[in-house]
């Protein structure tokens, strides 16, 4: 092999093809999918949910959901066709030489078991280290992985951490082993844009150092920009296009690729849905239409400047003035939630406490107002308080201290049936739309059940309801008879957004709603929010790390770190002028900067 010759691909797939059955039928999921990753190769498979991304993932490792079946196709990994390998053989190759980073935590973690076990098990399995050398061992991987506090966090159990910390110990269990071949699915959706970094280069170092392969399954564009080689584009479970990173950016030949890069969200490309009663949004297309291309990004050397810009944005250098912890006041139009110096303490587990400490401090003295109408957002890292703060207004975790009014009420230590009655009013879309659906329920049971809990219309007017809220979020109304299992995660999180807005409530937390969406989808979804607003007067709170996506949805926004509020204000001030350095660092590692450096584009 000379210099100019491409290394033969450690990962061969050919004409793969998988299907799901339903109760009522059988669902062709991948159809004829061929891809190549070669050693020390990242390649990025993107497409919007649905496409069959994760279906690939999966099916290449054997490990397909209920109903999901292999019906074709060669997986050659290492020369061994995994198509027709036994159980022994995939349980061998899987965790040592082939890790996977799944979608959701929740459902991959053991929830009765510690976090350093879990991580330890890996090591134990596959004969790297003894019991006492695993347990050490861990330790030092969920360091490496990001992991604040590692040491304590290995002894507790996933429940008590943060999302993304959840998503970052998956992280550590797939490159505990130091596999030759990373599946990683959709690996840092749930993480802020600057522990992202710190994972996406830890991925980047193992692959430099050790030749490791990389399958990259995203729906960040930014993401694919800045780490993958080549793009291998999915769309209705078919590959419509592939090629390096700069020629699918620049020139991209099908339509549906043409959609999917004009839909990349940014810091400046889309203007705000905040505040703009005239915007209408309308819903998403219906069953079976197809929504109209828009225009195709422009190509060449110039086509890659205009890409890299809408990835990174762009932001006055001026300093805006601005307290640190300062308190955001309410809108206008008069105040729905006013939140008062709230406080959060957890327990720690006996034997782990740092220093002489009995409790973890997970927010602390957080003030705020979302007026009515409006839509006020939480930013920060993984595990700086955010959601446990959103829990704390809707009543679903009690404040150590501080005060929360809902209403004109104060609602801090309400309980029993004055309590079920604000449940009505105050509605949540969780980040995890695999752990807040019930996968026995069909999804019409799933979206009818608060007015079922509330006694609201008859079984009639609420599949009628259902019906509607589905075409909505645009899903088919096929969808009703089916079950969560057989949906994708960004399917399975339209129907939990549905089912938020059966009640029409006054306040919906959205904790990361569009953290499991393709950028076509979450730009639906991000309208769609919208405009509920403005037909119901509705009040968010929300939840991302997804700064462009805040930027697009917010009246004003508050950024947290470590339980604490550093800087708050209008959105486009926060944004524009950011008066704190660590807002500085969050827009810094805004995904995409690496790719826009690379043609000499300014970034934040």
């Amino acid at each position: 092999m000379t210099a100019d010759t491409p290394p033969a691909p450690l990962l061969s797939v050919r004409g793969l093809r998988v299907s799901y059955r339903t109760r009522t039928d059988t669902l062709p999921a991948v159809r004829g999918v061929d891809l190549d990753v070669a050693p020390g190769e990242v390649v990025a498979v993107v497409g919007e949910s649905g496409s069959g991304k994760s279906t690939t993932a999966h099916a290449l490792i054997g490990l397909l959901p209920a109903g999901g079946r292999l019906e074709g196709g060669e997986i050659r990994f290492d020369g061994t066709d995994l198509a027709t390998a036994g159980d022994a053989v995939l349980r061998a190759r899987r965790g040592r030489e082939i890790g996977l980073i799944p979608q959701d935590p929740m459902v991959s973690l053991n929830p009765v078991q510690r976090i350093g076990r879990q991580v330890a098990e890996v090591l134990e399995i596959h004969g790297l280290a003894d019991r006492a050398a695993a347990r050490a061992e861990a330790v030092r991987i969920l360091e490496q992985a990001g992991l604040p506090d590692a040491a304590v966090r290995a002894r507790q159990y996933p429940h008590e951490l943060s999302g993304g910390m959840r998503q970052r110990v998956l992280i550590a269990i797939a490159l505990a082993a130091r596999p030759r071949l990373v599946i990683a699915d959709e690996p840092t959706s749930a993480l802020d844009v600057t522990v992202q970094r710190q994972i996406l280069d830890h991925i980047e170092t193992l692959t430099r150092e050790s030749d490791t392969a990389v399958l990259l399954i995203t729906h960040d564009l930014g993401v694919e920009a800045d780490r993958a080689r080549r793009i291998v584009v999915m769309s209705q479970g078919e590959v419509v296009e592939t090629g390096p990173v700069r020629d699918v950016l620049e020139s991209p030949r099908h339509p549906y690729t043409r959609r999917l890069l004009a839909s990349a969200p940014s810091l400046a490309s889309a203007p705000s849905l905040a505040s703009a009663p005239g915007r209408a949004a309308g819903p998403g297309p219906a069953d079976g239409a197809r929504p109209v291309d828009p225009p195709a990004p422009a190509v060449g050397a110039a086509g890659r400047r205009a890409f890299s810009a809408r990835l990174v944005g762009g932001r006055r250098a001026e300093p805006r003035g601005g307290g640190q912890g300062a308190e955001v006041g309410g809108a206008a139009g008069g105040e729905l939630v006013v939140v008062e110096n709230l406080v959060k303490d957890f327990p720690l587990p006996r034997g782990g406490a740092r220093g002489d400490a009995r409790s973890l401090r997970a927010v602390g003295d957080v003030s705020f107002r979302i007026g009515r109408g409006e839509t006020f957002a939480l930013v920060g890292e993984s595990g700086s308080g955010k959601s446990t703060t959103a829990r704390m207004v809707v009543r679903l975790a009690a404040p150590t201290a501080g005060r929360v009014s809902f209403d004109g009420q104060d609602i801090t230590r309400l309980s029993g049936e004055a309590l079920r009655r604000l449940r009505q009013r105050m509605q949540i879309v969780y980040q995890s739309p695999y752990a807040s659906l019930d996968p026995r329920f069909s999804v019409a049971e799933i979206i009818t059940e608060p007015l079922r809990a509330f006694r609201v219309g008859g079984r009639k007017e609420r599949l009628a309801r259902a019906a509607e809220l589905l075409e909505r979020v645009a899903l088919p109304g096929s969808a009703l008879r089916r079950k969560p299992a057989e949906l994708s995660g960004g399917q399975r999180q339209r129907v939990a957004i549905a089912r938020a807005l059966a009640l029409k409530p006054d306040l919906v937390v959205c904790d990361e709603p569009v953290s499991a969406l393709d950028v076509s989808v979450q730009a639906q979804i991000l309208d769609l929010l919208a405009e509920f607003q403005r037909d119901l007067g509705l009040s968010y709170l929300f939840i991302s790390h997804d700064l462009a996506v805040v930027r697009r949805i917010a009246d004003r926004v508050a950024v947290l770190r470590g339980g604490r509020v550093l800087e708050s204000g209008p959105a486009e001030e926060v944004f524009g002028s950011p008066s704190h350095p660590y807002t500085e660092e969050l827009l810094a590692a805004i995904p995409g900067s690496r790719y826009a450096v690379a043609d000499g584009v300014r970034t934040p």
